[in-house]
This record gives C-alpha cells, sequence and structure tokens, in this order.
C-alpha cells in the first residue's frame, strides 16, 4: 500500500498518530454501525462545500464511521488540521475497501456505492441544489491527486503545515447537530453531495443508508407535473394563438353577395328574365316577420341569441367525424353556417384546419357584430331548395308569395327544408313528404317552446304543402335570344360572366315587349303552313335615330333552337348589297342621271353575266337601275366606280372588312356575294334612313350596378356619307317600293324605301327597308343553303319577305304611333332613263291607299342621257314618271310580272 496521500491531502491510513497500522477487529466496526449520528448531511458549513472539503462529524472516542478504514484513529481525528482528511474520511474507507480481501465487501456496502454514484451523477441535491462544483470521485482518471497523478494542487502530507490559503473546517458537536439541521437543513445535503462517494442519506440499523424523504419519488412527481400541465396547458395556449392569429375575413364571397342580375325591356320595368342558375333577392331583416325568424331559430340554433356562436359539443362532433372519416355531421350554430357561406376564404371542404377556421371566426363575429346582422345574413344566404337562395326568393319558389306575407306555418316549413332542401323542393321523392311532416313538426314544437307561437296556435296550423315546382325555362320562346343577345354586349362592355350571372346587375334593354309581339306575329302570319323547319327566318328592327334595335325575330323557341337567325346567320345578301354601291356612285360624283348598260348577257372577267331571265334593258339611269335593279347595270357602276370604293362604302355603312375581304375583286362584288346578317343589313339601312349618319346597333339602353350609378348606353353617329348621297339614294329606293321590285312592301298611309334581293337559285331572299323614324330588314333562307321552296309564294324576295316586313311595320305604327313623315328632297328629281326590249306580260302593281304626294319635280323628268351609252326613248315600264304617284289599281291576282322578270337571280362569279 503506498503511503502517497490521496484524496485532497488525506493522511496514511494508520491506526494512530505514528502511522502505525493495525487491523480493526469486529466489535469496532459494530460499535461505529451503532453509534454513528444521523447528521453526518448537515455538519459543513457552507465554507466547506466550496472547499469541497468533507470532514467527520464523528465526537473524540467515537468509533470510525461504516465508511473508514478499520484502525483509523477516533480522538486524534479531531485535531487533524484544517486542509488535511483525517484518516476516517471517505477515501480512507475506500482504501480499506480495496485492501479487502475478495468477497470481504458487504452486499451493503456495494449497494451504498453504487447508490452514491447514482446520485453523484444526477447532479441535483434531494433538497433542490445543485453539485455543479463537486469534483466527480471514483478512480484515478477523474481524481487529479489520485495515485499516479503529476498534478498535487493543495495536497500535503500530516507532518506538513497546512497551506495559508486553506480554511479549517467547522466542527460541530453532536448535542448541536439537531438545532443546526433545523435552521440549515440544505447543509448536510452539500456536505454529502462533496464527498467522494456522494452518500445522500444516512446509515439506518441495518447498516444500509436510507434516502431523504425528496428522493427519486418527488422528482418523478415533479416530472409527471411538468407533462400534465403540458398536456393541459398547450392546447389552451394553441386555442388562444389561434384565435388570435384568425382575421376575420374582409370580404364576403362572391356567392354570399350573389344576386341574379335582372333584364328588362325598354320600358324598365317589365323583367325579360333573371339570370343564374339560383334566384337570390337579398332583403332586410325587419321584412321577415318574427314568426318566421323564429321559426328558422327553431330548427337550426334555438340558443342562437344567448350563446358565443359556436356550438361545443357539435363542432367537436364534426371535428371528429372528420378525422375519423364518419359520416357528415350537424350541429353548426346559425353564425358559423352564416360565417361558412359568407366570408371569402372558408371553402366548403370537410377538413379539420377549415373547422377550426371557421370556429375562430364564428367566435370573433359573434363578439363584434349584432345577433340581427348576423341572422340577417343567414337568411339571405343559407340554401332552401328549388334554386332559391334566400327567404324571400325560398317564398317566392314554394308559395309565390313576398317573404313578409308568409304564415307561420309556411315559415315553419321553409325553416324545416334548410337541412334537406332536395325533399322539400320536390315531395314526390319517395319518402320525403312523411320525412318533412316530421320536420315540420319538430320545428313547431321549437317554437312552442321558444314562446314564439301559442300551444293553440298550433291546434289551428295545417301542414303547409308548397306549390309544384314551376319547370318552365327562363328562356323559352323569345326570352332566351333577348338575355343572350345582352349577355354578349355586357361582355363587349367589359363586364365578366360572374358579374354579369351573379353580380345583380339591372340590366335595361332596347327591347320593346310589343314590338317583339309584332315581329313574332309578323312572320307567324306570313309563313305558310307546311314550311320546311330547314327554312329560317330572321327579323331585325332598329332605331335608326340611334341605332337600338327595338325589335327582332331570332327563332321559334330558344329552347328549340340557341341560333339566333336573325344575329348569328351569315348569308348572302344579294340585290340588296346594291345600295351601297349606289351610295359609293354618288358619293363619288355620280348622280341619279348617270347611265350605266343595263344589257343582257354581259361578259365580265370572262364570265357570261345576265339579268334574270336575261332581260334587256339596255342604257339605263341609276334611277331604274335600282327600282329594277338591273344586274348588269350594277355591275357597270362598280366597274366605273371601283370596287375599292364599295368596299370603302359598305364598311363605312357597318358591314365588316372580313366579311367583305374575300370578294373585294370579284366583279360581281355588287350583286351581293359577300355574307351579311339581317342585323348588319338593319343597321346599313337605318344609315340611309338617318340622311347618312352610322350607328352601331346595340340593344343595351343602361346598366345599374348595386351601389353604382346607373350606366346609360349610347352609340355616338359616324357620318359614312353625306346627306345628300342618303336622300339621292332613298329616292331611288322609294320607287322599288312604289313601282319596282318590292310593291309588296308598300305602306297604306305613307313612302317607304327599300330594296329586294334575291340570290342564286332562290337561296336567300330579302326585303331592306324603312321609314324615316323605323328601319327593318327581314331575310329567309335555309340552313342547308339549298334553294328555298315556300308553299304558295315565288322565290322572290319582294314576295314573302317584302309581305312581313310590310306586316311588321303596319303593326309598329300601330304601337308607337308614328306620325307619317316624308323623306328629304333628293338633289334631281328623274325617272327611268332605260327601257326593257322583252314587252311585260303584266302592269307594274301599285300599293293600295292612299299616300303622300312627293313635291313636283325641278327638272326634266327624262333627262337627255350621256352621249357615252346608246339614249333610251323615256318610255316603256322602266320609266318611274318622277316624283307623281301612280293612281293605277292594283292587280287583281295573279303572279306580279316584276317579281318573275326582277328577281335577281345571279351568277356565283366568285367564291
Amino acid at each position: 500500500m503506498s503511503d502517497k496521500p490521496v484524496n485532497n491531502g488525506d493522511a496514511n491510513l494508520s491506526a494512530g498518530g505514528d502511522g502505525s497500522r493495525r487491523e480493526p477487529d469486529e466489535d469496532d466496526v459494530v460499535a461505529r454501525d451503532d453509534e454513528v449520528t444521523d447528521d453526518a448531511d448537515n455538519d459543513a458549513g457552507p465554507q466547506d462545500a466550496a472547499d469541497e472539503t468533507p470532514v467527520s462529524d464523528s465526537a473524540p472516542g467515537d468509533p470510525a464511521p461504516e465508511d473508514s478504514a478499520p484502525g483509523d484513529p477516533g480522538p486524534a481525528a479531531e485535531e487533524t488540521p484544517a486542509g488535511e482528511r483525517g484518516p476516517a474520511t471517505a477515501a480512507g474507507a475506500s482504501d480499506a475497501d480495496d485492501e479487502r480481501p475478495d468477497g470481504e465487501r458487504g452486499e451493503d456496502d456495494l449497494h451504498d456505492d453504487t447508490h452514491e454514484r447514482e446520485l453523484a451523477d444526477d447532479g441535483e441535491k434531494d433538497d433542490g441544489t445543485t453539485a455543479a462544483k463537486t469534483p466527480p470521485s471514483g478512480g484515478a482518471d477523474d481524481d487529479p491527486l489520485s495515485p499516479g497523478s503529476t498534478d498535487e494542487p493543495g495536497t500535503h502530507s500530516a507532518d506538513e503545515p497546512a497551506p495559508a490559503d486553506v480554511t479549517k473546517p467547522v466542527i460541530i458537536p453532536p448535542e448541536d447537530d439537531k438545532a443546526d439541521e433545523a435552521k440549515e437543513p440544505s447543509q448536510g445535503v452539500r456536505l454529502a453531495a462533496a464527498s467522494s462517494k456522494g452518500t445522500p442519506g444516512k446509515p439506518g440499523k441495518s447498516g444500509k443508508k436510507t434516502k431523504k424523504p425528496q428522493d427519486r419519488r418527488i422528482k418523478y412527481a415533479r416530472r409527471a407535473a411538468y407533462v400534465l400541465g403540458v398536456l393541459v396547458l398547450l392546447p389552451i395556449i394553441g386555442f388562444v394563438v389561434v384565435y388570435l392569429m384568425t382575421p376575420v375575413p374582409s370580404s364576403a364571397q362572391p356567392t354570399a353577395k350573389a344576386q341574379q342580375s335582372v333584364f328588362y325591356y325598354s320600358d324598365g320595368k317589365t323583367v325579360i328574365a333573371r339570370t343564374g342558375d339560383f334566384d337570390r333577392r337579398p332583403v332586410d331583416l325587419k321584412v321577415v316577420p318574427p314568426q318566421v325568424r323564429d321559426a328558422v331559430i327553431s330548427a337550426e340554433n334555438r340558443s342562437f341569441y344567448s350563446d358565443s356562436g359556436v356550438s361545443v359539443k357539435g363542432s367537436a362532433r364534426a371535428v371528429w367525424a372528420t378525422l375519423t372519416g364518419g359520416s357528415m355531421q350537424g350541429g353548426s350554430t346559425i353564425t358559423q353556417q352564416m360565417v361558412r357561406n359568407y366570408y371569402s376564404g372558408l371553402s366548403q371542404q370537410r377538413t379539420a384546419s377549415r373547422k377550426l377556421k371557421e370556429i375562430m371566426i364564428a367566435l370573433k363575429v359573434s363578439r363584434e357584430k349584432d345577433k340581427d346582422w348576423i341572422l340577417q345574413q343567414y337568411l339571405n344566404t343559407i340554401y332552401f331548395g328549388r334554386d332559391a337562395y334566400g327567404i324571400e326568393s325560398a317564398a317566392q319558389a314554394y308559395y309565390g308569395k313576398d317573404v313578409q306575407q308568409l304564415t307561420p306555418a309556411e315559415g315553419a316549413y321553409l325553416a324545416a327544408a334548410i337541412q334537406v332542401p332536395t325533399y322539400a323542393g320536390d315531395l314526390t321523392i319517395p319518402g320525403a313528404q312523411s320525412y318533412m311532416r316530421s320536420r315540420w313538426q319538430y320545428v313547431v314544437s321549437g317554437m312552442v317552446q321558444m314562446g314564439a307561437i301559442s300551444q293553440q296556435q298550433v291546434a289551428t296550423m295545417k301542414f303547409p304543402t308548397p306549390a309544384k315546382q314551376k319547370q318552365k325555362s327562363i328562356y323559352a320562346g323569345d326570352k332566351g335570344y333577348m338575355v343572350s343577345l345582352a349577355k354578349a354586349e355586357l361582355r363587349r362592355m367589359g363586364y365578366t360572366d360572374n358579374q354579369i350571372n351573379m353580380g345583380g346587375l339591372k340590366v335595361r334593354t332596347t327591347f320593346d315587349k310589343d314590338l317583339m309581339a309584332a315581329a313574332r306575329q309578323a312572320v307567324k302570319q306570313n309563313m305558310p303552313t307546311g314550311t320546311s323547319k330547314k327554312i329560317l327566318t330572321g327579323l331585325v328592327s332598329i332605331d335608326p335615330d340611334n341605332g337600338e334595335v327595338n325589335a327582332f325575330y331570332g327563332g321559334k323557341d330558344y329552347i328549340d333552337q340557341q341560333f339566333n337567325n336573325a344575329f348569328d346567320a351569315k348569308v348572302q345578301a344579294g340585290s340588296g348589297f346594291k345600295p351601297y354601291v349606289l351610295a359609293a356612285a354618288l358619293d363619288d360624283g355620280e348622280s341619279l342621271n348617270t347611265y350605266v348598260d343595263g344589257s343582257s348577257p354581259q361578259t365580265f372577267a370572262g364570265v357570261a353575266l345576265h339579268n334574270d331571265e336575261n332581260e334587256n334593258f339596255g342604257m339605263v339611269n341609276l334611277v331604274t337601275a335600282t327600282q329594277d335593279s338591273i344586274n348588269t347595270a350594277y355591275v357597270n357602276l362598280g366597274q366605273k366606280v371601283g370596287l375599292g370604293k364599295v368596299v370603302s362604302m359598305a364598311e363605312k355603312a357597318g358591314i365588316p372588312a372580313a366579311q367583305l375581304e374575300p370578294h373585294k375583286d370579284a366583279a360581281t362584288l355588287p350583286l351581293g356575294v359577300a355574307d351579311v346578317s339581317v342585323e348588319q343589313q338593319a343597321a346599313g339601312y337605318a344609315t340611309f334612313a338617318s340622311e347618312g349618319v352610322y350607328h352601331a346597333p346595340h340593344v343595351i339602353r343602361s346598366v345599374t350596378a348595386p351601389g353604382s350609378k346607373t350606366r346609360k348606353v349610347t352609340e355616338p353617329g359616324k357620318r359614312a356619307f353625306s346627306t345628300t348621297v342618303a336622300r339621292d339614294a332613298t329616292y331611288a329606293m322609294q320607287k322599288v317600293v312604289d313601282a319596282g321590285t318590292g310593291t309588296n312592301a308598300g305602306l297604306p298611309d305613307r313612302n317607304a324605301a327599300g330594296k329586294t334581293g334575291t340570290t342564286s337559285d332562290g337561296k336567300q331572299l330579302w326585303f331592306n327597308g324603312f321609314i324615316p323614324q323605323l328601319t327593318a330588314s327581314v331575310g329567309i333562307f335555309r340552313s342547308d343553303n339549298k334553294p328555298l321552296s315556300i308553299p304558295g309564294y315565288s322565290s322572290y324576295g319582294g314576295d314573302l319577305p317584302a309581305r312581313i316586313w310590310r306586316s311588321y311595320m303596319v303593326q309598329a305604327d300601330q304601337v308607337l304611333d308614328l306620325e307619317p313623315k316624308s323623306f328629304g328632297a333628293p338633289s334631281v328629281y328623274t325617272g327611268g332613263g332605260g327601257r326593257s326590249t322583252t314587252v311585260p306580260v303584266n302592269p307594274r302593281p301599285h300599293p293600295t291607299g292612299s299616300r303622300p304626294v312627293s313635291p313636283p319635280p325641278t327638272g326634266p323628268t327624262n333627262p337627255v342621257p350621256p352621249t357615252d351609252g346608246p339614249p333610251g326613248d323615256g318610255g316603256g315600264d322602266g320609266g318611274g314618271g318622277g316624283g307623281d304617284q301612280p293612281t293605277d289599281p292594283p292587280p287583281t291576282g295573279g303572279t306580279q310580272r316584276n317579281l318573275q322578270r326582277h328577281g335577281h337571280r345571279i351568277p356565283h362569279l366568285y367564291g
């Protein structure tokens, strides 16, 4: 055994002060076990813990503690200088143990050593203080002063004086232990922790050391409390954080405030239709009867006015069902339902996060908003079935009345419909009738419990079976055509589909309800029975002063055919295109007295062209060429003026350039080979009626969005040609109606102007005409582009189309009460300057009734023709007789010769 000091200067293990060594007997060990005090852990003062020098607390003469080696001195240990460890130190005990023969160490010793090391490793004293400053005890590797260590700071032998900086520990007599323990209960703990073994307790009678009251069980209990606190507090903290971080959305869902846009006739009062696949008509809460409100509260949330806006039980059930994939659960309050359906950022998806967000917003809304406000939003957004969103729409859909007229029984039925809108909307579904009766009774019983109604009232209430749902489409007949046209124009104005369908727009159209009926009646009265369904008729009526389309006929029924005959169809214009050629010539300096060759046949671009039935007119002026619709004369006029100018004039009159482009170089362009719509022709002829000013046709008069000013729609006029050109061309077109190809269009009380049109083989028939206050065009064609065959009518524009036009204009006069008005005077009055070489079979027909007399001509009625062409004889039935009105009676029967002779059947030379 080495005699080198260990453990901070412990003395050599000896029995006495001479350093001699003796073996302890068994009695010594037993005595020490019996006499060891309870206060070994409390003897050290604060300085002892700081110096980390454990001392013995045994009294002089007491046997050494169990941890001391055999032969440790008794009273001599009391005189050990400060800084020296006595033989009774833990280190001495360790050495003594090390020197025991194998197997002599008892099980108790091994247990105590292990227990002490565990407590030292914990780094925490039982009294809550730490032993961070206590150096670890153990082997030589851990102790810098153990044998084999080269650094031995602060160590000295028993014979050496103690260093000056070493403080002598205070030795407390045994009799003071109890009082000291009461004053400083933690000192003993620190002392024990400072020992090499780190023993926290004291030995018992059996020799085993017992644990302090604050043992590991307290530590485990403390940890369990921490965990329990976390489990309890964490959800609460999380809830508060989520609540604070969830803002109330600043905007409502588009569908929450969605309102049907309403389309009105031109009077701004009569409704054409409402748009959208739903019906929402928001109302103020005060309009809803109190008992109807109570019925909804009874059905959905009887504690509405007293709760916080959230049902904890219902929400928990819904979240659990969502997390576990269970069936859909109810339980949402009125506030929660309103939040879900009203505010933006909340979807209808079934997720726990959405449900949590809904709860947070509902709590905030319930605190920030008045309950009546919440109920009003709810009643205006909730779905009741039958495409009805909101209580007002539901009242109309189920009972055909306003919400303020609902009875308590009817209100209870609508409240019951909220949870089962499909059953409520259609009681013919199996089981729907019995279920709705049961649900209705539940709502009524709740109203009694709430005090909303009395039991006596219930006794008189009957189940209010709703009216059968109307299946008639809002787009039936003309309505679908009108709404689709208005929607298309709204898009051109910049409105989106959402605004159009759900923006609550009030759209005042240009359509006159009575004129729409007149247009339909004009077509229906004149179209013969047995006409093929493939034959389509379109009619458009326009106010020439502003371009408003006041009436049209687009088809029999929008439900059966969405294709609009009047606006969508593009077919060849035929001779109805000739007025644009005439206007181009007049604008280019030609006059009504300009003569062109109307002989037949003639060759253009290598292709022979002839008039109808190859009739030869010779040289004719522009009045005759227009009146009799002479094909060869107009082809020659186009060549004379230039086709580029013709195209430009047609564009100014509203014909799109894209439709003219394919035919811009064709010699037959003046004969109407370009495709046009009935609407485009009506707008083009309205340019002549407005004396040269073109107004783009439009179908909307004004638009009013919720909370916005009314937006009025006007189309500024653009001058296409001069007033003189317009009046001269109109004069020529008057001759068409008075004595030309369009006599069937003659009106009984006023002058009219227009132009017939018939394409090759009679595939398209036209009549386009006007009076100063109104313009209308009629087009008839087949959907398969085959030649027309109409029972009882010829295939000429001057026949059936002219008759339809006349019927409409007569009825329009009655609707609008238009005063007869004369056209403006032309620059020159002239009649036809050419004549036909073919003898007419029948005299020309004349319109019936008296009409205004045109002013007398200021010049010769048959001026001398130009010298660059063959002169006419001024006779024949090509002449018009100036401004005098014919007095011959109309024909009594038979097909009119001028229709047979001037049907304008033209060959297609291009395209």
